[in-house]
């Protein structure tokens, strides 16, 4: 199983670099890295923090390292033209030799559609607009010449060049619901999905049952999950927190609980596991502990 660090887009560019330049020079698989314009704030009101602008990141970051995989997590088609993020994510793909995952999703961040005015459609028509949208960058990156005729988008005989380097380029859709598993069965080659190790056999199985319907073998996509880690080597401390962490998307426990619970993951069938540093620390040197405790005494045992 391959581990991957997920970071937020407030840490200033230098912590970046750091990061970055670690996690290339010490095993890790690949950084993702969150795609907001604005910072989420619980009641959806404007949020004041900072949210760095992600495909200029993975640019940088793709110039700056030479071995780190570069995954947007996610990109909201709400906010990005399918045309346009097809275009960025061919170009990192260049910049990187061929190091880019597009992860791709429908959008959902209340405060940041509604503070910059981008449409955020009811759930059922916002399904039917990612799907197109995912058609459009399929037929784009795939295709010498593309021509399509959608509800939002039309492409006539549009030439798309330099391809990028991979062929196809990775696509990443995290999802739970039925319809979007579906199209990720038929044009992604990649599924994610939030959970602790038995939401995530659980949303597998409906993932499975998505492949079936499309007609796609579920072993030819990739698989990735992610959880939030919260580290303490005091039994009772973790007695406590396991009931207020967020429920079926949590990690607690010393470094062999949670070695344990990473095995649970490899049973399921999951091919990469990301980190985020959301819950690590309030400081870069907390974080990076962490970050080195977790590669250290958990990942360690599975590489």
């Amino acid at each position: 199983m391959k581990f991957s660090l997920w970071t937020s887009n407030a840490r200033p560019w230098s912590e970046m670099v750091d990061l970055a330049t670690y996690a290339d020079g010490s095993g890790w698989h690949s950084l993702w890295y969150a795609d907001h314009f604005m910072s989420q704030t619980p009641d959806d009101t404007p949020g004041d923090g900072p949210a760095l602008e992600c495909w200029s990141m993975l640019a940088a970051i793709a110039a700056t390292v030479p071995r780190l995989r570069l995954t947007s997590m996610v990109s909201p088609v709400t906010i990005h033209h399918p045309v346009v993020l097809a275009k960025r994510a061919a170009t990192v793909d260049q910049i990187s030799g061929g190091r880019v995952v597009l992860g791709l999703g429908a959008g959902w961040q209340v405060n940041e559609h509604a503070g910059y005015g981008f449409a955020l459609r009811e759930p059922a028509e916002r399904v039917t607009h990612f799907i197109e949208s995912m058609q459009v960058i399929r037929h784009l990156l795939d295709d010498q010449r593309a021509t399509f005729a959608g509800q939002w988008y039309t492409l006539t005989d549009a030439p798309f060049e330099p391809k990028p380097v991979q062929s196809p380029l990775p696509i990443l859709v995290g999802t739970s619901g039925p319809r979007m598993m579906r199209a990720t069965a038929r044009y992604a080659t990649e599924w994610n999905t939030w959970g602790d190790p038995m939401t995530v056999r659980e949303k597998t199985a409906q993932f499975a049952d998505a492949c079936d319907g499309v007609g796609v073998d579920m072993a030819t996509i990739r698989r990735s999950a992610q959880a939030l880690l919260f580290f303490t080597d005091d039994q009772a401390t973790r007695a406590k927190l396991v009931d207020k962490v967020p429920q079926g998307r949590s990690l607690v426990g010393s470094s062999q609980q949670i070695v344990d619970l990473i095995a649970q993951y490899a049973e399921a069938g999951v091919d990469e596991f990301a980190l985020p540093d959301f819950t690590l620390g309030e400081s870069a040197a907390q974080r990076r502990e962490a970050i080195e405790r977790f590669r250290d005494e958990v990942a360690a045992h599975f590489i």
